[in-house]
Order: structure tokens, then C-alpha cells, then sequence
């Protein structure tokens, strides 16, 4: 169990990444699919919102899933 929080503490300067490239992913395909900027910025929250919450999602399955290995 301390293993994995000392595999969490060192994978976190990586996980900053995380943020403004799911950031720069929806404002381009956001952008990319509509001409108002208040529907670009109001779509890419939303999607940016989705792609880190599903990514959290996966992480905390994947954790609790080597949990015990």
C-alpha cells in the first residue's frame, strides 16, 4: 500500500501535463466544429470537463485495481 502512494507521489509532476493538454484538445476540436466564440468556449468546458473526468475515473479504477498486486 505505501509502494503505491510512493508510485502516486512520483507520477505527479507528469499528471500536470494532463491539464492544459486536455485544455488545448477541446478548444481545437471545439473550435473546429463551431464559429461563436461563447459556443467554442461553452463546448470546450464542457468537453474538457468530460475528458478529465474520465481520465480520473480510469485512474482511480486502475489504482484501486493494483491496490493489491
Amino acid at each position: 500500500m505505501i509502494s503505491s502512494f510512493l508510485l502516486l507521489a512520483a507520477a505527479q509532476n507528469t499528471m500536470w501535463y494532463v491539464l492544459p493538454l486536455a485544455g488545448a484538445i477541446s478548444l481545437v476540436y471545439s473550435a473546429s466544429r463551431y464559429e461563436l466564440t461563447e459556443l467554442i468556449l461553452r463546448r470546450a468546458g464542457r468537453l474538457f470537463l468530460t475528458i478529465t473526468g474520465f481520465m480520473a475515473g480510469v485512474f482511480v479504477i486502475l489504482w484501486l485495481l493494483s491496490a493489491n498486486l
